[in-house]
């Protein structure tokens, strides 16, 4: 039997597109939510998920914090995908006959000055790469679909144009999950560790238990906040730091943070992507 990976998304998604470059070996296993993706790998439907954390423009992926904790699984690597642009139709559509595209409603803007030149009006829709599958399905020789060139090969469209985002730099960083740890052993390269926690109720609490990270030296490339079960008062934080933590100063700086703390989870000690990976010190 295959290995699978689970994602949200329709085939042709760039989450589809995360899971193929990273995983090219794994049937996919697309899915309607993050909820979905997850519950298929802790379910043995799927051996890995890939889901998507946070975007360079867009910033996190709404949820996606919220449910990892609870989620079961164990975070296991990361990917990240350069978000390339593609305007496909079907076959025998010019560029020209285009009057409207669909799109999910971030890739839009993300297009909106090639939209404004060629006079094209822009629709959102739940899924670019559902969109496709749906034009495919269709006889609208008026109308084309924002997606991934692998939405286009998929689904038997033809790419008019491509590259068309305004800038060359958004990119999404998706998180491997699995049912079980991979923790790699420590000095066997760059590794990121992934934890969440909360303070306790102490006067400049975050303050302190921030500081074991900078005398440590210890990186943090990623520190956010968010509501736990809609309660002003109680807030959860989601971090992601540079080492393992058997290296000395990472076990140090958490030591100081268990003592400021009334929950400390580690999500997943996995190898960071070289292309990605500081490796400096805050």
């Amino acid at each position: 039997m295959s290995s699978t990976i689970a994602f949200q998304g329709d085939l042709g998604s760039y989450s589809h597109q995360a899971s193929v470059e990273a995983f090219p070996d794994h049937a996919p296993v697309p899915c309607t939510t993050f909820e979905d993706a997850l519950a298929a790998v802790r379910e043995g439907r799927a051996d890995l998920g890939m889901i998507a954390i946070e975007n360079s423009t867009y910033g996190r992926v709404a949820d996606v914090h919220r449910l990892l904790p609870h989620s079961g699984l164990r975070i296991v690597g990361e990917a990240f995908v350069r978000v390339r642009i593609a305007l496909m139709a079907r076959a025998g559509v010019r560029l020209e006959d285009i009057k409207r595209v669909r799109a999910h409603l971030v890739l839009l803007p993300q297009c909106a000055a090639f939209l404004r030149e060629h006079g094209i009006q822009g629709e959102p829709a739940a899924d670019s790469a559902g969109a496709a599958s749906e034009l495919a399905r269709s006889e609208l020789t008026d109308e084309g679909v924002l997606a991934s060139e692998l939405a286009a090969s998929i689904h038997g469209l033809e790419v008019l144009a491509r590259d068309i985002e305004d800038h060359g730099h958004n990119t999404t960083r998706f998180l491997v999950m699995a049912r079980e740890p991979q923790v790699p052993p420590p000095g066997a390269g760059p590794v990121k560790t992934t934890f969440v926690f909360q303070v306790r109720n102490i006067p400049a609490a975050l303050y302190k238990a921030m500081g074991g990270f900078a005398t440590n030296g210890v990186n943090m490339t990623k520190l956010e906040s968010y509501m736990i079960d809609g309660r002003f008062t109680a807030t959860q934080f989601y971090a992601d730091i540079e080492g393992h933590p058997e290296d000395p100063p990472v076990a140090r700086a958490l030591e100081e943070l268990r003592y400021f703390t009334t929950k400390l989870d580690i999500l997943g000690v996995y190898p960071a992507d070289p292309d990605h990976f500081d490796g400096g010190a805050d």
